[in-house]
């Protein structure tokens, strides 16, 4: 289903929780990266076939899905013997900011709302993507799973989170493209979740029957700008 802003009560949300790639940042760049930078580098490397590389690779990230090595670079330098760091430098044109998300944090700091940008990303893909698009600038503070030692989709990363930044759990939107760190988010009691659909802009729009929906931060701008 879709959501617009009216069904947010914006006005009540003093703090806005934000996630990183796919809700902020185009996935494009992580999923060509993942999908086919890195499997190609990997069958230079190591003399496979494209195929065989991919397959390997494969069978490697979905035994690390939901751990912090999942988005650990320096974890997958290792385990991959490649530098993940300078790859994702030689394509970092590819890194882009969705559309009318500039918009939106600027709004939101109009309205004297704090913003938290909580990633599962590593601090050296974090410091990347900023110099990239100088997203950074807009947030109040970021908090890496890394600073925490827990993943998103664990609990205990949210109180980790709320005992670092002090966010008021009733006060907050939470907007994720992660189903599983939603639920997360939602179990530990932060009421205001939006499910950011649009996350690859090359791929079509991801489904969820648990959680309303947000394609483009132009909905929750409505009547705004």
């Amino acid at each position: 289903m879709s959501l617009t802003h009216t069904h947010i009560p914006m006005e009540d949300m003093a703090y806005i929780l934000l996630d990183m790639d796919g809700t902020l940042l185009d996935l494009y760049f992580d999923d060509y990266f993942w999908g086919q930078h890195v499997p190609k580098k990997y069958a230079e490397k190591h003399n496979l076939s494209l195929g065989g590389a991919r397959e390997t690779l494969f069978a490697k990230y979905k035994s690390h899905e939901k751990t912090l090595n999942w988005c650990d670079i320096d974890f997958w330098s290792r385990e991959l013997h490649l530098d993940i760091p300078a790859l994702k430098e030689q394509i970092r044109h590819l890194i882009d900011v969705h559309p009318h998300v500039i918009e939106f944090l600027e709004l939101m700091r109009k309205q004297d709302k704090k913003i938290f940008l909580l990633t599962n990303a590593h601090f050296k893909t974090v410091d990347i993507k900023f110099r990239k698009t100088q997203i950074g600038e807009h947030f109040d503070e970021v908090l890496s799973s890394f600073h925490v030692g827990h993943p998103k989709e664990k609990r205990e990363f949210w109180h980790k989170a709320e005992k670092a930044l002090g966010f008021d759990k009733k006060h907050s939107l939470f907007i994720d493209d992660t189903e599983d760190v939603l639920k997360a988010a939602r179990d530990y009691g932060i009421q205001h979740l939006l499910f950011k659909a649009t996350a690859n802009s090359k791929s079509e729009p991801k489904k969820t029957e648990h959680f309303p929906v947000i394609h483009d931060f132009r909905e929750l701008m409505r009547g705004e700008c």
